[in-house]
């Protein structure tokens, strides 16, 4: 294995000093002291599926009564291609009252999140996760997060092929260290001094975290391109081939260094499905190599491919496989939203895709979200399906249920008409849980989208799927810069706002406006939106229509469509 940095970062030092990810990490729960755990272990914790936060809200008041920050912990399941049985789902629930906030976050991952778990809890909460086998290895740190796959698997053979092939990716890159199994499950520790081997990822692991995704064209509800490895599924004749592969995309940037940005996965060539994971790892291995292991910022894949140059890179790739990628095959996409109600599968049972606000399963007054699915999962035992657009599907539904769950969702469904922007929006979780957030995102985007409704409905659009999406910082986890219309946070109450993503995921936005608060965001969206209305072509989307109005000027073409 290569090391290209002769200086790495203090992360770096950490990972290598955690023998395989154990850290300090038994002593820092044990501490009754402190409701933290030490500094060096916050990087360990991640690898584990935790991040420690804190209650943003309450920072200052226990400041004054000379009390530590109130810390709490993030749980993330591992959860490929977002499937969950209605079993697993009721105890999920059940431990987000029992030891969290009362929520489940559902992530633009397709998995889900525990937020308000607290230190004495830590231990207990991921075990009983893993008790209805469920796993939070892996969901964080700096190796390969949850495997996306198009949703839902069910409705084809194709569909259901691509998902058998995200969970071969998602076992095949597990670490191998037992320090989970150990500090978490109670294990014993493994021979030799509890030192592991990791074939695939050595001792320290990747640069930075690594994200893989699936999507079966014509829906890009994955987002693939925003991965640092992306496949596009090519069908022939109701046979599954093989894929596209992309590589180096990655939505994260920093504002204070213009030198980093959000990009677009590049289109390798065509794999055939039995050399797929092949594939998949010699580049993640590439990357484990060659990755910037000096400086984080640039430590992403996206980076690695420009600082070799993409034909170096595919040299390299070819060099490490013993052969070459074919040429890329033809493939289109119409859309990366999700579609909304009840849908047929091949097997004739029915999947009903229920919009979930900002991602946040809650019972809210007149809307009791939490409780309604918790009753479909009581009665008619369905699978339950989390989107890359933080939506739930309830699958295979047979049709004698099928009525009795319209009801109950009608029911909770019966209040103020949704719009296609509503629809179509995705926000993290920013504050005040997240201490990376700047700005609100997920507590402050459905009151914004309140006002815009206003404007939508005035101009007869509020049918129009706009795609929307707000983060409280730059790194980009609802992919704000995948957005017709993105908004990510600069201090409270601003935000940078972005214009003319496509509709198929397959371009970039770019700034239109900084620092622009509620009123100026309101005020540019509302001529914008007027000018729409006006001048759009028959079926033209709003970022296809901004970019053929010159209302910004995109740099880079679109990808492959």
């Amino acid at each position: 294995m290569e090391n290209n940095n002769n200086n790495v970062n203090e992360v770096e030092k950490i990972k290598a000093a955690s023998n395989y990810l154990r850290g300090t990490l038994l002593e820092s729960l044990a501490d009754e002291i402190t409701g933290a755990i030490s500094p060096d272990d916050t990087s360990v914790l991640k690898f584990h599926g935790s991040y420690q936060q804190t209650d943003r809200d309450l920072s200052s008041e226990r400041k004054k009564q000379k009390l530590e920050p109130l810390y709490n912990f993030m749980i993330r399941a591992r959860l490929t291609a977002g499937i969950i049985s209605s079993k697993q789902w009721l105890t999920i629930n059940e431990l987000a009252d029992k030891y969290g906030n009362g929520t489940m976050k559902l992530t633009t991952r397709q998995t889900f999140q525990l937020h308000g778990i607290l230190k004495r809890n830590l231990k207990k909460t991921i075990l009983e996760i893993n008790q209805i086998m469920i796993t939070t290895l892996a969901t964080c740190g700096d190796v390969n997060r949850n495997v996306m796959s198009s949703p839902n698997p069910y409705l084809s053979k194709i569909h259901f092929e691509a998902f058998l092939d995200a969970v071969r990716i998602s076992n095949h890159l597990l670490p191998k260290t037992s320090a989970y199994y150990e500090i978490w499950l109670d294990k014993e520790k493994v021979a030799g001094n509890g030192s592991d081997e990791e074939p695939i990822y050595g001792p320290t692991y990747l640069p930075r975290k690594f994200k893989i995704a699936i999507a079966v064209p014509p829906y890009n509800d994955t987002d693939v391109f925003s991965n640092d490895i992306g496949l596009i599924a090519i069908e022939e004749n109701n046979r599954l081939l093989g894929y596209n592969v992309l590589a180096g995309g990655g939505m994260g940037m920093s504002f204070e260094d213009p030198a980093t940005h959000p990009r677009l996965g590049d289109v390798l060539g065509f794999v055939s499905k039995d050399k797929m994971l092949k594939v998949v790892e010699e580049i993640l291995k590439i990357q484990r190599d060659k990755g910037n292991r000096s400086d984080r910022k640039f430590a992403r894949l996206k980076y690695t491919i420009e600082t070799m140059g993409l034909e170096t890179f595919k040299k390299e790739l070819t060099d490490r496989l013993g052969f070459e990628l074919e040429p890329s095959r033809p493939f289109n996409f119409i859309s990366n939203n999700d579609r909304f109600g009840w849908t047929q599968g091949d097997d004739n049972l029915w999947h009903y895709c229920l919009f979930v606000e900002t991602g946040r399963i809650k019972d809210a007054d007149n809307y009791p979200l939490k409780s309604t699915l918790k009753q479909i999962a009581e009665k008619y035992n369905p699978t339950f399906i989390i989107t890359g657009n933080q939506n739930i599907i309830i699958a295979n539904v047979e049709e004698k249920a099928k009525e009795h769950i319209d009801a109950l969702l009608k029911s909770i469904l019966n209040r103020k008409p949704l719009t296609g922007m509503r629809q179509h929006s995705l926000a993290c979780t920013a504050l005040n849980q997240c201490p990376l957030a700047f700005a609100e995102a997920e507590r402050y985007l459905p009151s914004l989208i309140d006002k815009i409704d206003k404007i939508l409905f005035e101009l007869k659009l509020e049918n129009e799927p706009i795609n929307i999406r707000m983060t409280g910082c730059p790194n980009g986890c609802a992919r704000p810069y995948l957005g017709e219309i993105g908004l990510v946070g600069r201090t409270i109450g601003k935000y940078n706002l972005y214009l003319g993503a496509n509709a198929q995921g397959s371009r970039l936005n770019v700034l239109y406006r900084e620092m622009a608060d509620e009123d100026t965001i309101l005020s540019i969206l509302r001529d914008i939106l007027q000018q729409f209305a006006a001048k759009r072509l028959e079926n033209e989307r709003l970022g296809d229509f901004i970019v053929r109005a010159k209302i910004v000027q995109i740099p880079n073409v679109e990808i492959g469509i």
